[in-house]
C-alpha cells in the first residue's frame, strides 16, 4: 500500500470521528432524548396547559431543574410528563404552575416545593395544579362584562 492510499484512510477515519462527535455534541447541546438521559419522571395534570411544548423548562426556585417530555391529552385535561434531574426531590405536597418568561416569553412549569418530608418516586404525580393565565380570556371578560368598557 503506497503512502498516498495510507493518508486517504487516515483523513477518511478523521473525517468519520469527527461526524460521528459532532452528532453526538448536537444531540446532548439541543437536549434531545436518548443519549445520556438521566433523572426521573413525574407526571402533573392541567385544566389548561397555555402552550407548553416537549423541552420546556421546569423550574424550582429559579433554577432548571427538569425539562417537559410529552404534553399530552387525558382525560380533558392536559397531561404532562416531566423529567426531572436526579439529586432534586419534590414533595408529596408540591404544586406545578404554568408560568411565563418575561411579558411575552416561552410558557414552563414552576414546581413550588411543599412542607411535606415524603417525596415524589419515579412516576409519580404532582396532584396540585395552577393552570396558565390566559390573558386573552381576561380581556373578553373585562371588555364584555356590565360594568368594563
Amino acid at each position: 500500500m503506497n503512502t498516498y492510499r495510507r493518508i486517504e484512510i487516515t483523513v477518511g477515519i478523521f473525517v468519520f470521528l469527527g461526524i460521528l462527535s459532532m452528532g453526538y455534541m448536537a444531540l446532548k447541546l439541543g437536549e434531545v432524548g436518548g443519549l445520556g438521559t438521566t433523572g426521573y419522571i413525574v407526571d402533573a395534570s392541567f385544566g389548561d396547559a397555555g402552550g407548553i411544548r416537549p423541552g420546556a423548562d421546569v423550574m424550582m426556585a429559579g433554577v432548571v431543574i427538569g425539562r417537559v417530555e410529552t404534553v399530552g391529552l387525558k382525560k380533558n385535561r392536559a397531561f404532562l410528563t416531566m423529567r426531572i434531574d436526579n439529586g432534586v426531590r419534590i414533595s408529596d405536597d408540591a404544586i406545578a404552575l404554568v408560568r411565563t418568561k418575561g411579558i411575552i416569553g416561552d410558557r414552563y412549569i414552576r414546581i413550588s416545593q411543599g412542607a411535606d418530608t415524603t417525596y415524589l418516586k419515579n412516576g409519580g404525580e404532582i396532584e396540585d395544579t395552577q393552570s396558565a393565565i390566559n390573558i386573552e380570556d381576561l380581556i373578553s371578560k373585562y371588555i364584555f362584562s356590565p360594568g368594563g368598557k
